[in-house]
């Protein structure tokens, strides 16, 4: 048995966004409900997608390369899409170690800076 379309309400629900967010996916062709008259359902189809999308974005990738990368899938096969992901995964993956590598020297500074005020403090004492 397929699997039961999902309404714009049941969308935004389940997958904890606004209802300007999932409009907003639409308007950037992310996703493509169907539509009857004012009202949208999602399909299993779009469901994926919409689980592929807030995972690239927690994974810090930009929307523009989240469709990019889904619209590689239609246009080109499976090979190139696992091609692209790749190197986009890379690239990612050099910035998320970026931003490591600078949270963890403001870490330690804060640290250092905090061991030198408790020295201080124990001196005043």
């Amino acid at each position: 048995m397929e699997a039961p379309e999902l309404t714009f309400k049941e969308m935004c629900s389940r997958f904890d966004v606004t209802p300007r967010t999932l409009r907003y996916y639409e308007y950037i062709e992310l996703l493509s409900p169907r539509k009857e008259g004012r009202a949208r359902y999602y399909s299993p189809r779009e469901v994926a997608r919409m689980t592929l999308i807030l995972r690239g974005r927690r994974f810090g990738f930009s929307l523009e390369q989240i469709r990019q990368w889904l619209g590689i899938y239609g246009e080109k096969g499976t090979r190139e899409q696992y091609q692209v992901w790749l190197e986009l995964a890379d690239g990612q993956l050099s910035v998320l170690d970026g931003q490591i590598a600078e949270l963890q020297a403001s870490r330690d500074e804060l640290a250092s800076l905090r061991d030198e005020s408790a020295r201080l403090l124990d001196k005043m004492a």
